[in-house]
């Protein structure tokens, strides 16, 4: 029997969720043929030879840091992920070709909504990487205005220092899509004012590992409702699953 492979680009990446929950979800579904390995690459310019290498790829992942980086290695792009600016998902087409998607958006706009409020109207965005494009698109798609934050001030986007009791007030969700607490570095967290939180702030997190990061756990004594991004992994991983099998 012939294996369907599927696996995960990105660095340093052996905490990975993904390779775990496929090869689960290959057991339990009685998919024998299919595989899922992490495919550890320290530069994007190791990925033609991962392709040459593995011809029994089917479909791949894409974590940091490489959702932006892999486009221009891709043959097309799906609407959704060229409008996003990333991929966190490749198909290998019947034709050969390799066709970037994106289900991070999919994913973070499902965890996101069911606790939205009619006050939810802005959003700040901490970082500017591959996952919050994909996070600044789910917002729009659900008409939620957004700021992104960074360490440094630029154009569409502002620093750290600019975030006060007046923010807070203006900008009822808070979205770290910054690495900052993942495990092993769980001290970690962004730099904002917690004290200014309440019970009116959604403070989500898209990191996984650990399930209550400091940034959800300062947020919380403050009152406000939190939620990690393990949801948001799991609905990516099923759109990306359905992607695939296209």
């Amino acid at each position: 029997m012939s294996k369907r492979q599927f696996g995960l680009i990105g660095k340093n990446i052996g905490y990975s969720f993904s390779k775990k929950y496929f090869n689960e979800k290959f057991a339990s579904g009685h998919l024998e043929d299919c595989i899922y390995d992490n495919f550890d690459i320290q530069s994007i310019e190791a990925f033609p030879q991962l392709i040459t290498d593995n011809p029994q790829l089917k479909g791949l992942n894409v974590t940091i840091p490489y959702k932006e980086a892999v486009i221009p290695y891709l043959d097309q792009l799906s609407d959704k992920a060229a409008k996003v600016g990333a991929v966190n998902v490749i198909r290998f087409t019947k034709k050969g070709n390799l066709k970037g998607y994106n289900s991070d958006y999919y994913g973070f706009m499902n965890s996101l909504e069911p606790l939205l409020q009619p006050h939810h109207q802005k959003a700040l965005i901490l970082g500017t990487g591959g996952a919050a494009k994909a996070v600044a698109f789910a917002l729009k798609q659900l008409g939620i205005l957004y700021t992104f934050v960074s360490r440094e001030e630029k154009e569409g986007v502002i620093d750290y220092e600019r975030i006060n009791a007046t923010t807070f007030d203006n900008y009822h969700i808070i979205i770290n899509c910054t690495p900052l607490g993942t495990s092993p570095n769980t001290e970690a967290f962004p730099p904002i004012p917690f004290e200014f939180f309440t019970h009116k702030h959604i403070a989500f997190d898209l990191i996984y590992n650990p399930e209550e990061t400091l940034f959800l756990k300062k947020a919380k004594q403050q009152g406000a409702i939190t939620k990690n991004g393990y949801e948001m992994l799991v609905l990516q991983a099923e759109k990306a699953w359905k992607i695939w099998n296209k």
